[in-house]
């Protein structure tokens, strides 16, 4: 069990760093440091350094409905609440949806309609003139649209909740080192040895006979930050530290992108509710500040595989394609455009990226101690697209972790699989299509530039 004055290092100040140091200081922790690579929080290292994240309790297993739902409680409290946007929630499927898509429809349906919570708050939409009735501003055919509204969910402001809690987290006293050199942890140290040097072996700890002690860190300007718990929550990112990591959380990226919007066109689609077409794609109302309008395809995604198996985001700072997203996503946005708001469906698409997270074969999390560490090294991940809505709760999983010296949980214990070499991003029930890799993309997108040429 940690000692609540003993020294304790968060490695990320993402959604999970950030919520981990927020719940350990209400607990009574008193001596924690989070090092984060980037200049500032929001880090553009984090999943959640985004204008907004989806905030539901749909789920296919109602462990994570129950989950979602006490996090949705927290997302109302005075900390959260500047940051949570509950306009409800639409998900529909196409006339043209693969049958996939239609199940999962029909499961995230059926895990809230009778549920007590929801069941009053359910509206089945069947038709353009159902969904448009309860949205006027949808103006596309919405050719074959069947779903539901929700009313009990909506958004998340991603990158404000996290400087949000980041600022509240220092006015607590927890410690924050950041840059590109004195934030990033590049080696693991252990007792009188390095225990794991950032490579991608896809070997780890759990190989060997002896427990050893996980004693800190070394960051790129050579310092070493000492702990007696060391907590990993680099995301997408946690397996160039702990590469047996990657055995089973693949670092996976899906596209997001932009419309810039006119003032009156911001406030045209205002109160809109957060939109999720199965078989395209998702949107939310635009950001007012911004006057940007997100939207993100729906897909399998694409990993950066390397010669031993191992998926880790690019190396580079700002990691490429660059302002780009592959041709087949923005063919599906284009036509969740034309279906719900044709006037917008041609407007150049801006702010174009990647966004990395850490992916597990069964979307579960991973929240436990590294194997041969004697517990003093833990470890955050497989967030898979569905973590960040679990900010204002996650942490408290974390300070229990470190209570009870052990993860009561078994669907959220160190996995010893090992599937690196093998795609199994097609049998996640709730995902349409197949895997590519970084490389490919990078490829089409030379290819396209120099047929402009």
């Amino acid at each position: 069990m940690t000692r609540k004055d003993s020294p304790v290092l968060i490695l990320g100040g993402g959604a999970w760093g950030l919520s981990t140091a927020l719940h350990m200081v209400n607990s009574g922790y008193t001596d924690i440091t989070i090092l984060e690579r980037a200049e500032q929080i929001p880090s553009r290292y984090s999943a959640a350094w985004d204008l907004n994240k989806i905030v539901r309790a749909e789920y296919e297993d109602p462990f994570y409905t129950d989950l979602a739902l006490d996090a949705m409680e927290g997302w109302k409290t005075r900390l959260f609440g500047p940051y949570y946007h509950q306009t409800g929630y639409v998900v529909a499927a196409t006339g043209r949806a693969p049958q996939k898509a239609i199940d999962h429809l029909e499961k995230a349906l059926s895990s809230i309609s009778s549920h007590p919570k929801f069941a009053p708050e359910i509206r089945q939409l069947d038709g353009a003139k159902d969904f448009k009735d309860h949205t006027w501003q949808y103006t596309g055919p919405l050719t074959g649209f069947k779903g539901y509204f929700n009313r009990i969910a909506g958004y998340a402001h991603s990158a404000d909740a996290l400087k949000g809690v980041w600022e509240h987290c220092a006015s607590r006293g927890v410690k924050f080192v950041m840059g590109e050199s004195a934030g990033r942890a590049v080696e693991l140290l252990y007792e009188n040895k390095t225990a794991f040097p950032s490579s991608s072996t896809g070997t780890g700890p759990q190989t060997g006979t002896t427990n050893r002690r996980c004693i800190g860190v070394r960051t790129a300007d050579g310092k070493r930050h000492l702990a007696d718990t060391t907590i990993c929550a680099l995301g997408a990112y946690g397996a160039t530290l702990i590469p047996s990591l990657g055995n089973f959380a693949v670092a996976r990226c899906w596209s997001v992108a932009h419309v810039q919007l006119t003032e009156s066109e911001t406030d045209y689609l205002r109160g809109i509710p957060t939109t999720n077409v199965r078989d395209l794609g998702f949107f939310f109302e635009p950001d007012p500040k911004t006057r940007l309008f997100k939207l993100c395809p729906l897909g399998t995604g694409y990993t950066n595989t390397d010669s031993n198996g191992l998926s880790l985001p690019p190396g580079d700072r700002l990691p490429p394609p660059q302002d780009y997203i592959p041709f087949e996503d923005e063919q599906k946005l284009r036509q969740l455009l034309r279906e719900t708001f044709p006037w917008m469906a041609e407007r150049p698409f801006v702010d174009q990226k990647l966004c990395w997270f850490a992916d597990t074969a069964d979307s579960e999390y991973c929240i436990d101690f590294v194997p041969g560490t004697d517990k003093s090294l833990a470890v955050l991940s497989g967030d898979s697209g569905h973590g960040f809505k679990m900010m204002p709760s996650f942490g408290k999983w974390v300070v229990e972790l470190l209570e009870r010296n052990e993860q009561k949980r078994p669907r959220w214990q160190w996995r010893s699989t090992d599937l690196r070499g093998k795609d199994w991003s097609a049998s996640v029930s709730w995902r349409i299509g197949q895997s590519r890799e970084l490389r490919d993309l990078i490829g089409d997108k030379d290819k396209m530039i120099k047929a402009r040429l």
